[in-house]
């Protein structure tokens, strides 16, 4: 049985290449994708300073607690953005427990009353549980094994946190995509041999046999797809992880494993759906009698079943569901809602392709034939005849012009929203900013230079807050109050800035409508040190992305951040002031300052942003590549399938003009639909999550961005079917008549 499969795919070269390509590149990216997230998993440094150390106590992270409706705890730990601090008199009960031969303080002098860290020596295991039972009843960790590398190596820990995180936020869409894409691609090359295993079953092949081979085959596909992509997964990981290290996100001594794990789980995973896929696509073939499976082998299926149908009508009103969800709540619950909703419409227009080819092909022959001529009628009439054949080419074409209609111009339509907001909100003519921060008393420096307005010290941080049933990382900024709103604004549209003080905030749209904040709520958050708060909500805010989901004054992070120093200095001057020597002479005295203008400052934002947008575009990159390849190797796989067809209309007199006209009418009917469909998923996922995260109800759409994703994927269609059919059309007819499908 393995030599009549691996004699079978020889003998169809052109659909093994294809369905090989997509199997191959599918290993490939998640082999690379996977051995980022493992070398994530599996780094332990090794500790030095601590090394000597029997137990580390500190406070690192922070640990959510949430009781679900059936009793049962469920728990997410979040790493503390500031790093947590450990309090002072732990120090003295430590050194008080027997056995303990030293106990060494970490103190930066930052944090009246608390110390980074507590390293405690000792050999008795006695001496280290009291020790983790004081830190447990401090509400702090004790940190022993390797553990205390990772404490000890906090940029190495952050850097393990990114590479998980890549996983989680894009693993799950990747692997979708992929699973979707070697789905579709397995299905169509099966579904193409429905006369091969007709006949198999006709000349007394059992239904159990066939199935063995088929399954042989796709393993057969999936070992050789594993030998050709493991090799390309593991370059394309190598080049990852140089350009990461070259932009600044991993340390270049960051060890990446060698895909121990995720080579076999991608491997495994490929070959599964291969086979599966495969099954199922020959499972009609399989399950009827051989004279039936012979006759309906030589005509395409009349009708699809009406559980497809219902199926595509539910999807669709899945994916209707996320978008009302997307309008009415805002906020982070907006965004998931939406992203999930791409996934939804593409997979309720792959259920009900054949009725849309159908509709489709109804709607535009007329058009066609005026276009066309009879070459155009012809186009009309097989693409009635064949539409639920053309499914899996109608998949593919919405796929990728989804995607890259979508995800890919929603990373600038963030980038223009975040630079435009925090241009649009700066009513500050100069910044003094410096990169190892400024003393809290540069502000009174410059603000006694005369001819200056007003001065506002800003020093970034983040904040933690409760959302469902996990713990969330927001972007802060801390203010001072009396000066901020002569220096921002952020668009407020509740309350107002005048409002903010020591026990208050202001949030964001964004954030307001994801915990369903109001002004006045009193809101318990996190600072960035694992302080508990209990905040009012003093104003909400338009402009997030500019200024930050969170607003709170200065004094109020005040020993809760790494460092006591401003991130920055906002300047507004008297109008007509001439104030930039006094500026630069004070920027003299600290190390690296200097005096910028406004839109200096949103320049350097903008080449920020791009800078941390890479990763995410590399990323949706890899999504609508592997997209366009799935909608290539389809289209190239239906046109090959086409040779007895095409061959049969050269005989009845049909010229090769005529062919070509008519495939080229098929195509701009299947790709006028595909791009009807797929921009409208686009428009309505990228208009719903734009409008989510900046409140634009229209969102950017670059001009060549438009024209490359259009004319990207009418140049894929053209070359993807025309150039197969011109090489069908070079043999003369009757060498086909008597060939496989």
């Amino acid at each position: 049985m393995l030599k009549l499969a691996a004699l079978t795919l020889r003998h169809r070269a052109g659909s093994a290449v294809a369905t090989l390509l997509a199997l191959a590149a599918g290993v490939m990216i998640l082999l690379s994708m996977g051995t980022l997230v493992e070398s994530g998993l599996r780094y332990q440094p090794h500790p030095v300073r601590y090394e000597k150390s029997a137990v580390v106590v500190a406070n690192r992270d922070i640990t959510f607690t949430t009781k679900e409706f059936d009793g049962d705890v469920s728990r997410d730990t979040v790493p503390l953005p500031e790093g947590g601090t450990v309090p002072a008199e732990l120090i003295a009960e430590i050194r008080a427990v027997p056995g303990i031969t030293g106990v060494t303080a970490d103190d930066s002098g930052t944090h009246p009353g608390r110390v980074e860290a507590i390293a405690v020596a000792t050999s008795d295991p006695a001496a280290v549980a009291a020790v983790q039972r004081l830190a447990t009843a401090a509400g702090v960790k004790a940190y022993t094994g390797k553990d205390r590398g990772l404490l000890e190596q906090p940029d190495g820990a952050a850097t393990r946190d990114l590479l998980i995180a890549i996983g989680a936020s894009f693993g799950g869409y990747v692997g979708l995509l992929i699973v979707f894409v070697v789905a579709g691609t397995v299905g169509l090359a099966v579904r193409h041999r429905r006369r091969d295993l007709a006949l198999l079953r006709a000349v007394a092949a059992t239904p159990g046999q066939v199935r063995r081979m088929i399954v042989l085959e796709a393993a057969l596909m999936g070992v050789i797809a594993a030998v050709l992509g493991v090799p390309a997964g593991l370059l394309a990981t190598s080049w990852v992880h140089d350009q990461l290290v070259h932009r600044g996100f991993l340390a270049a001594d960051f060890p990446i494993v060698t895909g121990v794990f995720s080579a076999p789980a991608a491997v495994l995973l490929i070959v599964l759906v291969a086979v599966c896929s495969a099954l199922i696509a020959a499972r009609r073939v399989t399950g009827i009698r051989p004279a039936e499976a012979l006759g309906e082998a030589a005509i395409e299926p009349p009708a699809s079943s009406k559980v497809r149908l219902i199926a595509g009508v539910l999807t669709l009103a899945g994916a209707g569901g996320s978008s009302t969800v997307a309008v009415s709540t805002g906020g982070e619950t907006a965004l998931t809602g939406a992203i999930g909703m791409l996934y939804l419409f593409v997979l309720g227009v792959a259920l009900l392709a054949p009725w849309i080819n159908t509709l489709g092909a109804r709607l535009l022959t007329p058009a066609l034939r005026r276009v066309f001529g009879t070459s155009g009628y012809l186009a009309g009439a097989n693409l009635r005849a064949n539409a639920r054949g053309m499914s899996a080419v109608l998949t593919a074409l919405v796929l990728s012009i989804g995607f890259g209609c979508s995800v890919w111009f929603l990373q600038d339509n963030l980038q223009r929203g975040t630079v435009t907001q925090r241009a649009d909100g700066t009513l500050a003519d100069r910044a003094l900013i410096a990169p190892a921060g400024l003393p809290g008393t540069v502000a009174g420096e410059v603000q006694a230079v005369p001819g200056v307005q007003a001065v506002t010290p800003v020093r970034r941080t983040s904040v933690l807050v409760k959302l469902l049933d996990s713990g969330e990382q927001v972007e802060a900024q801390a203010v001072d109050p009396t000066t901020a709103t002569e220096t921002i604004d952020p668009q407020v549209r509740e309350g107002s800035l005048r409002d903010l003080d020591d026990h208050s905030i202001a949030v964001s749209r964004l954030q307001a409508g994801s915990h369903r904040w109001k002004v006045g709520d009193d809101v318990k958050l996190w600072l960035g040190d694992g302080t508990p708060v209990t905040m009012r909500v003093a104003a909400i805010y338009d402009r997030g992305l500019g200024f930050g989901d969170v607003m709170l004054t200065t004094h109020a992070v005040e020993g809760h951040t790494r460092s006591p120093l401003d991130d920055q200095l906002l300047i507004r001057s008297k109008p007509g002031a001439s104030v930039d020597s006094a500026l630069g002479s004070i920027a003299a005295r600290y190390p690296g300052a200097s005096v910028v203008g406004a839109d200096q400052l949103s320049g350097r934002l903008a080449k920020d942003l791009a800078l941390s947008a890479w990763l995410n575009k590399l990323l949706i990159g890899v999504m609508v590549g592997y997209a366009a390849l799935a909608a290539a190797n389809t289209m190239v796989m239906a046109a090959l399938s086409r040779r007895r067809e095409l061959a049969l209309l050269r005989l009845v007199g049909v010229t090769r003009r005529q062919i070509k006209n008519m495939v080229h009418a098929e195509q701009a009917g299947l790709l006028g639909v595909a791009l009807v469909i797929g921009a409208a998923i686009a428009a309505v996922t990228l208009t719903l999550v734009v409008y989510a995260l900046t409140g634009d109800p229209l969102p950017y759409i670059p001009p060549l961005g438009w024209a490359a994703v259009l004319g990207g994927t009418t140049l894929l269609a053209l070359v993807a079917t025309v150039l197969p059919v011109g090489r069908l059309l070079r043999a003369a007819p009757l060498e086909h008549m008597g060939s496989k499908e």
